[in-house]
């Protein structure tokens, strides 16, 4: 099981609205002790929607889906789900209950179709205007607005999965390699990735940009446990070939 994340539509592949989600998405996991695996970008292209979200439907992880929950035209995303899961669209009775509360003797059927969601579906609660998203078989859709879509995230991580926080242990170190170059470093890196399985080995370089001095950041991730000893050895190693070295945080 992994945490995924879809954003559509196709504002954002024409670049007239910049995504804000992803960001937002990892550093509400990080809080939680968790990470995101994967981030997956759509148009409004419904046939791309259904076939993306069968697969995900079908896999184990927990999606988070952001954008194409109105109700105009180019709106997909739940008429996708229903498609993927091959269910049937229907006005949700919390949803309607909600969306009554908000509007009042202004409700239209168009206003009640923003509460039509796949069957089987659960509410999202939206504090921001009462109109809700909706969660099915560990997908969890949520409107394209950061106002609304954030809160409503957190609500889901503090509800739905409040027993999955922190429940993998995890350490994080590296340093920064002075003129580092990957190639002078594989070996290192071969063997660190074999002897400890436990973690992920990660090499982030900086090529000196903006007037400042070339370096790689090398580090781990993952089990407590091993972090420790794994640096050890590679800050000897780093020493051992000649290059000058520092914690990354100093």
């Amino acid at each position: 099981m992994g945490f995924g994340m879809l954003i559509i539509g196709d504002e954002i592949l024409l670049g007239k609205r910049q995504d804000k989600h992803f960001a937002k998405v990892v550093e509400l996991l990080k809080a939680c002790g968790l990470r995101l695996d994967w981030c997956q970008y759509l148009g409004d292209d419904r046939a791309r929607l259904v076939d993306t979200l069968r697969r995900s439907f079908e896999s184990e992880d927990i999606v988070f889906s952001f954008g194409g929950i109105g109700v105009t035209p180019d709106d997909h995303t739940r008429q996708a789900a229903a498609a993927a899961l091959g269910v049937d669209l229907a006005v949700h009775p919390e949803a309607e209950a909600e969306i009554r509360a908000r509007f009042g003797d202004q409700v239209t059927p168009q206003r009640l179709r923003l509460g039509e969601f796949p069957v089987g579906a659960e509410i999202i609660p939206n504090p921001y205007n009462r109109i809700p998203g909706f969660s099915i078989r560990r997908h969890h859709f949520f409107p394209g607005f950061p106002v609304m879509a954030w809160p409503m995230l957190e609500w889901v991580l503090d509800t739905r999965y409040r027993h999955l926080h922190h429940a993998v242990a995890s350490d994080e170190r590296s340093i920064i390699v002075w003129e580092g170059n990957e190639g002078a470093l594989l070996g290192l890196m071969e063997d660190i990735t074999t002897r400890y399985p436990g973690l992920t080995l990660f090499s982030l370089p900086s090529f000196g940009e903006n007037g400042g001095r070339r370096h790689i950041e090398l580090g781990v991730r993952g089990d407590p446990l091993q972090v420790g000893p794994a640096m050890v050895e590679i800050c000897a190693e780093v020493g051992r070939l000649g290059f000058e070295w520092v914690e990354a945080n100093e």
